[in-house]
């Protein structure tokens, strides 16, 4: 995924269709001029629907699409037949995507399964017919429904990034570096903050012809939860992720104080991302000797499973990846 073309936040007007009329018809036949009511009922306005997609990865596809316009329902006929109803419009979107609504910002669903279809603004419906309102004192009554009209509204679609392990750390900690080493994801790499400023995703080969995924989140910064940097918007992305794997390098002056940082920016945003699994990597140790490996190793928060790794020399990189399949599945 390049940056240009990962769009993770659109917003457009959804539009349903409204339902049709219901007929207000009598029968009339040859030896039958005076017969009862028959008017059908209108046919359904068409759903505003978003399917989940698998093969999608942004929602680059819609973010153009201002404006999302359901057809309406045709109005019934004599003989009780319904008119027909509206063609719905289906999204297709990437899994984990939410829908807001613009105006109060109120969560009204999300797509986390392939295939999932959920209606995001439903149609109106459509009207009865006067055959559902005769009764013994009426026999021959002159008015049926209308159709319900549609509904107009603006809404917000954000993707969260699904995966099995999330990449949490500071900008410069070797994240994307070690996910190209891992996968053959190419995220760009480079020696200055920010780097990556999108999600980038790499399948993870592992032994037995296994895999699991791993998402590269942009680098936090102090204060993110706080909406610092792009705070929110790489945040949300850690909220998916099965596992959390915290990558500080080596030559950090505090290594146990950069990752309480991270785990308060986490529990700022929001604390239940402290109940996922978390796995620590300290990163670039190919700088460090065994005395060095050692000393830091006393200095490490407890109550975590951690392993020293090098993406240039891969030091580790079997042993971390034995750790999250391992985290994974537990």
């Amino acid at each position: 995924m390049s940056s240009p073309n990962f769009i993770d936040y659109v917003k457009f007007c959804s539009r349903s269709g409204s339902g049709g009329a219901g007929s207000a018809h009598f029968r009339r036949e040859k030896y039958v001029p005076k017969g009862g009511p028959d008017g059908g009922d209108g046919g359904r306005g068409g759903h505003i629907i978003l399917r989940g997609n698998q093969q999608l990865w942004t929602l680059l596809h819609l973010k153009y699409k201002k404006h999302v316009i359901g057809s309406n329902g045709k109005p019934g006929e004599g003989g009780r037949r319904s008119g027909t109803n509206g063609k719905d419009i289906i999204l297709e979107v990437p899994l984990g995507t939410i829908a807001r609504s613009a105006e109060t910002n109120e969560k009204m669903l999300e797509i986390t399964e392939e295939g999932q279809e959920a209606i995001l603004t439903p149609g109106g419906k459509g009207g009865l017919g006067n055959d559902h309102f005769k009764t013994p004192t009426n026999q021959t009554p002159r008015y049926a429904q209308p159709g319900e009209p549609g509904i107009e509204e603006w809404i917000i679609l954000e993707l969260k990034v699904l995966a099995d392990v999330g990449l949490v750390g500071f900008p410069n900690a070797g994240k994307s570096t070690f996910l190209s080493v891992i996968s053959a994801a190419k995220p760009e790499i480079a020696d200055y903050p920010f780097t990556t400023l999108v999600p980038n995703l790499g399948v993870v080969n592992y032994r037995d012809f296994k895999s699991f995924v791993v998402a590269d989140i942009p680098g936090l910064i102090e204060g993110a939860a706080e909406g610092k940097g792009l705070g929110h918007r790489f945040l949300r992305h850690i909220e998916r992720n099965s596992i959390l794997l915290f990558m500080i390098p080596a030559d950090s002056a505090e290594i146990g104080k950069d990752f309480e940082i991270l785990m308060e920016e986490l529990r700022k945003y929001n604390s239940e991302l402290l109940d996922k699994n978390r796995v620590l990597a300290i990163t670039k140790s190919d700088l460090l000797d065994d005395e060095l490996i050692g000393e830091i190793s006393k200095e490490l928060p407890e109550n975590i499973e951690y392993v020293f790794i090098s993406s240039v020399t891969h030091y580790g990189i079997d042993e971390l990846k034995d750790l999250l399949w391992r985290s994974i599945n537990n």
